[in-house]
C-alpha cells in the first residue's frame, strides 16, 4: 500500500498526532515489523482500541475470536499452514466469500495468498493476534501446522545427527516434523505457566493436559496427533536418555532445556498403559525455585515465628501436605534464608528440584542402595550444622532425623499427611517412641497451594450470606475485608486466576503438646489444644487471603477440610 493513502487511513483513527504519524511512517520504511505491532509499541496504544478505529476507517468488522464457536466446514477452507504462518482464522462464508479475521490488514499479498489458499474470494475481519494465536491453538489444536505437514508427507523421519533441542525454543524453526511438534508442546506448556504436562494414550487419540496454577486443563490438538503417538513418546524417551526400545516397564528421565534464556530442568515418567505408554513431564523452573521468606504468602505474625524457629541450634520442622503442595518451595526458601559460610547445610533429595550454591546436595539412588536412610545416616559424619531430608518415608528415616535433631542438629524434612496435628500421629503410628517425638519436634507445618485472583479483571462477590453460613465462615470477619470472584481478562487468559500462593497451619510444639504427644493423645486432642494455644487451621488462613482479595472462597473450599472449620467453633 502506498504510503500516502496508509498515512491518511492512520490519520482517520483520530489516534495520531502529526509527530507519531511520521515516527511511524519512518519506522514502516525501514521495513521492521506490521503496522500493527509498530503501532502498539511506538506510541503506547492498546492493540483493540487501535484495531477498532482501524475498522471503523475501513468498514470491517472487528470481532474477538473464540467467544463463538466456529463450524468445522468453515474452517476446513483454509489450510491449516495459511492459519498459523498469516496469523488468520476463518469465520464463515458471505455471499460465496470467505470472512478472515486478521490483526495486520496491510501485510502484502496477504488477500491475495488466503484466496489462492481457500479457493474462494476473501473479506477480512479485524481481530486482536493474541485473541486469534487462542483460537487456532482452540480450534486447530497445539502444532496443527507441523502434524498438517507430516500428513502430506505420509512419514516420519527421526533422524539420528538431528539436535535433541534447538538452543533456544524461542527459535521455532525447524522443518515440520515430530521434533519441531515436542518443541512446541514445551513451548506451549512455558507460555501457560505450565508445572506439568501429561501425555495420555486412549483409544482413538492422544490426549495432552498441562497442570496450570494446580488445576489440569486439556489442550486442543489435532484428531490426527494419534497415529504419530509412537513417534512422538519416542522423541521424548531419546531426549531424557531413556530406553526407546523397552515399553513394557515404568521408566524415569531428566531433560534439561532453555525457553527464552530460562533453564528449565523436566523430570520425565513414562508408564505402561493398555492404549501405549502414558508421559508425565514435570517442569521445574530454575529461576522461580528461589523464593524468600517474604514470597512464600505468610501472613507476619507466621513469618515471624518461622524466621525465629529456622535459625534454631537443633530440633525437626516439619512441612506436611499432598503432592504439588510447595513444600520443597518452602524448604529451599528455609535453607536460602540462613545460607552463610558458617553453616554447613547438607541435604539428601528425590529428585534434586534447585541447585543451590553453598549447599552440599545429594541426589537419593535406590538403585545403587543410597537412600534417606542410608545417606542420612553418613550426613550425620560430614558434621553438618542444618540437614534437610526430602521426605520421612519410614521409619528408619524417621529415627536417624529425630537422632540427628537430639545430638545437635537442625533438620527440615517433609511427610505427607492432612494437616499438622496428624503428622505426629504419624510418626508414632511408624513406631516412633512418643518421648523421643517430643523431645525433638519443634513444629508441624502445613500448607496448600491456592490460585491467586487476577488483580486486572476480579470483581467484588455478590453477597450470599446462606452460602457463608453453610460453609461455616464466620461472619464477623466480614470487617476485614472484601471478598472477591474470578472474571476473565486477557492478562490471564481468561482464567480469571494468575500463580498461586499458599495457606498455612503452624503448629508449635510447645509444652502442653509435648505433654499430650508423650500421652499418645489424638489428632483431635492436638488440635483442639493448639487451637487454644493460637493455631490458625488452614481453611482460617485461607479466609483471611480471601478477605485481603488474594484468593476465592472455592479455592479455599477446594483445598482444605471441612473438619478445620469445626474444630474452630
Amino acid at each position: 500500500m502506498a504510503t500516502t493513502k496508509l498515512a491518511e487511513i492512520l490519520q482517520g483513527t483520530g489516534l495520531f498526532t502529526g509527530e507519531q504519524l511520521a515516527g511511524l511512517l519512518a519506522r514502516l520504511k525501514e521495513g521492521d515489523g506490521s503496522v500493527t505491532t509498530i503501532v502498539v509499541e511506538t506510541c503506547s496504544i492498546r492493540e483493540d482500541v487501535y484495531l477498532q478505529a482501524l475498522a471503523r476507517v475501513l468498514q470491517l468488522p472487528f470481532v474477538r475470536v473464540g467467544e463463538q464457536p466456529i463450524p468445522p466446514d468453515v474452517l476446513a477452507k483454509l489450510p491449516t499452514k495459511a492459519v498459523f504462518q498469516y496469523n488468520v482464522v476463518p469465520l464463515g462464508l458471505e455471499q460465496g466469500a470467505l470472512r478472515v479475521a486478521t490483526h495486520d490488514p496491510f501485510r502484502p499479498g496477504l488477500v491475495d495468498a488466503l484466496r489462492l489458499a481457500a479457493g474462494v474470494r476473501v473479506r477480512l475481519a479485524l481481530c486482536p493476534a493474541d485473541d486469534l494465536v487462542r483460537a487456532a491453538k482452540q480450534f486447530y489444536g497445539v502444532g496443527a501446522d507441523t502434524m498438517d505437514q507430516l500428513m502430506q508427507d505420509h512419514r516420519i523421519e527421526m533422524k539420528e545427527e538431528e539436535d535433541l533441542l534447538p538452543k533456544d525454543l524461542s527459535e521455532l524453526d525447524q522443518e515440520a516434523s515430530v521434533v519441531k511438534f515436542v518443541n512446541q508442546i514445551f513451548w506451549e506448556a512455558h507460555q501457560d505457566r505450565s508445572t506439568d504436562i501429561h501425555l495420555e494414550p486412549m483409544e482413538m487419540d492422544l490426549r495432552i493436559r498441562y497442570r496450570i496454577d494446580g488445576v489440569l486443563r486439556q489442550t486442543p490438538v489435532p484428531p490426527q496427533l494419534k497415529r504419530f503417538q509412537p513417534a512422538i513418546i519416542s522423541r521424548i524417551k531419546v531426549m531424557a536418555n531413556m530406553d526407546i526400545a523397552e515399553k513394557r516397564l515404568p521408566q524415569d528421565g531428566r531433560i534439561s532445556l532453555r525457553i527464552r534464556g530460562e533453564e528449565i530442568d523436566v523430570r520425565v515418567s513414562t508408564m505402561p498403559t493398555v492404549y501405549g505408554e502414558s508421559v508425565s513431564l514435570r517442569l521445574l523452573m530454575r529461576s522461580s525455585g528461589m523464593l524468600g521468606m517474604d514470597k512464600l504468602g505468610l501472613s507476619p505474625a507466621d513469618e515471624a515465628l518461622l524466621q525465629k524457629m529456622i535459625v534454631r541450634p537443633h530440633g525437626i520442622l516439619l512441612v506436611t501436605g499432598p503432592t504439588g503442595s510447595g513444600k520443597s518451595t518452602s524448604l529451599y526458601a528455609w535453607l536460602h534464608t540462613i545460607n552463610s559460610v558458617d553453616k554447613r547445610i547438607l541435604t539428601i533429595e528425590e529428585p534434586i528440584e534447585y541447585e543451590m550454591a553453598g549447599i552440599n546436595q545429594i541426589q537419593v539412588r535406590p538403585e545403587i542402595g543410597l537412600t534417606f536412610a542410608v545417606g542420612l545416616r553418613h550426613i550425620l559424619r560430614q558434621d553438618p550444622d542444618v540437614i534437610m531430608v526430602g521426605e520421612i518415608r519410614d521409619k528408619e528415616t524417621a529415627e536417624i532425623a529425630i537422632r540427628a535433631a537430639l545430638t545437635g542438629h537442625l533438620v527440615f524434612s517433609t511427610l505427607h499427611t492432612n494437616d499438622a496435628p496428624g503428622a505426629i500421629t504419624r510418626l508414632i503410628d511408624m513406631g516412633i517412641e512418643p518421648f523421643l517425638i517430643a523431645s525433638s519436634l519443634e513444629a508441624v507445618i502445613a500448607q496448600r497451594l491456592v490460585r491467586c485472583l487476577c488483580p486486572d479483571c476480579r470483581r467484588p462477590w455478590k453477597m450470599d450470606a446462606g452460602f457463608l453460613d453453610k460453609i461455616g465462615f464466620p461472619p464477623e470477619r466480614l470487617a476485614e475485608g472484601r471478598i472477591y470472584e474470578a472474571a476473565g481478562c486477557e492478562r490471564c487468559r481468561q482464567m480469571g486466576f494468575r500463580g498461586r500462593t499458599a495457606i498455612y497451619e503452624i503448629l508449635a510444639v510447645h509444652e502442653a503438646i509435648r505433654t499430650l504427644i508423650t500421652a499418645r493423645a489424638s489428632t483431635s486432642d492436638l488440635k483442639t489444644t493448639a487451637l487454644r494455644a493460637g493455631m490458625r487451621t488452614l481453611r482460617s488462613d485461607g479466609w483471611s487471603k480471601v478477605l485481603q482479595g488474594v484468593t476465592t472462597l472455592d479455592e479455599v473450599l477446594r483445598v482444605s477440610e471441612e473438619d478445620e472449620a469445626l474444630a474452630e467453633t
